[in-house]
């Protein structure tokens, strides 16, 4: 599953493109939150919000490192959508992408610790 190295969307359809880019209007306020911490290379690298990668929308990526972070609320619990998640998680992986999942508990609750591991595993794909 070779990728040019100058493609950042592996491949994502128009459509994909158009339901990115309405989500960047839906985000959460786990996402909204998140974005403060990652936005305007605050940790160093450029992150974008509501990315595509082939056939999925990540949260946020960033190409530089090919690392994927994701927000998860409720949904992330249920039986189908965790094995939904897995088979995603693996796809993006055949690319070289590093995927960090949080739950939008972690995000609200401990911020600082979320953007510290974050922050760390940037600096370990650097």
């Amino acid at each position: 599953m070779e990728s040019n190295i100058y493609d950042m969307f592996y491949g994502a359809s128009p459509i994909i493109h158009k339901q990115a880019r309405e989500l960047r209007g839906k985000e959460t306020k786990a996402e909204k939150l998140l974005w403060s911490f990652l936005c305007n290379r605050q940790l160093q690298v450029k992150f974008r919000r509501q990315h595509p990668i082939n056939q999925y929308i990540v949260d946020f990526y960033c190409h530089e490192l090919k690392l994927v972070i994701e927000a998860d609320g409720g949904i992330h619990d249920r039986k189908e959508q965790k094995e939904y998640d897995h088979m995603r998680n693996e796809h993006l992986q055949k690319f070289g992408i590093t995927l960090m999942r949080f739950r939008n508990s972690e995000i609200f609750n401990t911020t600082e610790h979320v953007v510290r591991l974050i922050k760390n595993q940037v600096d370990n794909l650097r």
